[in-house]
């Protein structure tokens, strides 16, 4: 039996939505920014009723946890929680740097990706990703948030098909190595390539209710507020 699956995204400048139904893919994925808490329902309602699908129709809500812009990751997390909390839907939260790397793996053949989001404050989100077939991404250094300068890998050490990220072009000066791409390959999350990754994570049960519902900030500056009463 198929799993149908909306995956949602707005942790970045993007925001994108994705429906996984009778095996197939249907994708919106636009540059908006400031824009996500206009878009992002309008555009899961044009997915579901372009499939005559209702919300409680969903098997599970796929959600970009993070990390990334702290307004993004939170009207994610919280249009999740409310579609989720009203229709009993099970959640699965999903790394915004592992969807990153998995479109890599996929759309470029990149098993290995070396992922950075401009985390402004001069700082990037960073992390080293293998993705395998199946929805699989293996983190290999843990992600983190730091100083482009400052980053735990030797750049050089790895092709320009396997840097990621806005963070690539943000602190480009910065990041001196001769393999630097001035346009990676992926530059935001996109939904559609959180599906797999939904797939796998419902596989081995690892998936959680409304009251799971948990941006990743990386940065602890800011407290997540659950809705009212949960």
């Amino acid at each position: 039996m198929t799993k149908t699956i909306l995956a949602i995204d707005t942790a970045t400048e993007a925001c994108s939505v994705a429906l996984l139904y009778k095996g197939e893919t249907t994708s919106i994925f636009e540059l908006c920014p400031q824009q996500h808490s206009q878009k992002i329902l309008p555009f899961i309602e044009q997915l579901l009723d372009a499939k005559n699908l209702k919300p409680a129709q969903l098997d599970a809500i796929a959600y970009g946890a993070g990390p990334g812009s702290f307004t993004g990751v939170r009207i994610s997390a919280s249009t999740v929680q409310g579609l989720s909390f009203a229709h009993d839907i099970p959640v699965v939260g999903i790394s915004t740097l592992s969807a990153m790397a998995h479109e890599n793996y996929v759309v470029h053949d990149q098993a290995e990706s070396l992922v950075m989001i401009d985390a402004r404050m001069q700082e990037v989100y960073f992390a080293y990703k293998r993705c395998s077939e199946g929805g699989k991404v293996d983190d290999l250094l843990g992600e983190q948030v730091l100083p482009p300068d400052k980053l735990p890998i030797t750049l050089s050490e790895f092709t320009e098909r396997q840097l990621i990220g806005t963070g690539v072009v943000a602190y480009e000066q910065i990041l001196t190595t001769k393999n630097l791409p001035s346009n990676p390959n992926v530059l935001y999350p996109n939904a559609k390539y959180m599906l797999p990754l939904a797939l796998e994570a419902l596989a081995v049960g690892s998936y959680g209710s409304a009251n799971d519902v948990s941006p990743t900030y990386i940065r602890d500056r800011v407290t997540w507020k659950k809705l009212p009463g949960k």
